[in-house]
Parts: C-alpha cells; sequence; structure tokens
C-alpha cells in the first residue's frame, strides 16, 4: 500500500486501542495523516483519531484535535471519528451503547 507509515510519536493509548480492534477482528492500518488509524470491519471502513482521555478540567492539548486535523474533519464528506479508549472504538464499531460521552466525534 502507499499510505504512509507514522513516524511521529503515538497517544499511549494507540496500541491498546489498537490491540483490542484487532481482537474483535479488525482490520487496523496505523497511518501518519490525516488521521491515525484506517480501521475496516465488517465490510465498513473507518477513520480514526485517538486522543489521550481528558483530564479532570478538560485534558491537555495533546488530547484536542490540531488545526489540519480540524480543517480536514470539517472537509471530509465521509465519516471520521476521535476515540479516547479501547470500549470508545469497539463502541463505536459494533454501534453497541456505551455511558461515556463520545465527544468530538465528526460526522458528516
Amino acid at each position: 500500500m502507499g499510505l504512509a507509515r507514522y513516524s511521529n510519536t503515538r497517544d499511549g493509548n494507540e496500541k491498546t486501542i489498537i490491540d483490542a480492534l484487532r481482537r474483535i477482528g479488525a482490520t487496523v492500518f496505523p497511518l501518519d495523516k490525516p488521521c491515525d488509524l484506517l480501521v475496516g470491519y465488517r465490510g465498513r471502513n473507518f477513520l480514526l483519531e485517538v486522543k489521550l482521555p481528558l483530564g479532570p478540567k478538560g485534558g491537555s492539548a495533546h488530547s484536542q484535535l490540531n488545526d489540519v486535523q480540524k480543517d480536514f474533519a470539517q472537509g471530509w464528506h465521509g465519516q471520521f471519528e476521535v476515540v479516547r479508549s479501547a470500549e470508545e472504538a469497539i463502541s463505536l464499531l459494533t454501534g453497541a451503547r456505551i455511558s461515556s460521552n463520545l465527544s468530538g466525534t465528526f460526522l458528516h
């Protein structure tokens, strides 16, 4: 594949999310841009941006989308999601409901 592999520092929770998605049968391909992960599951494709969970006061700069990611999310005419945990990512793929807020989700 001609997709760029990641060379930058990854979010600390990304490996846990990738491992969890692969355990449920998803295909996961780490990307560099425009987001962190290209995921295939049951005939559907998902673009996922992994961010660290928000802290008690709303998180840090690393838990928010940067300007490039915001521009991509607003201009993309497809699905683009922000996930902060393995549970959120699995819920997104399977359509299950979870109790936490999926803030940062962008659907067009």
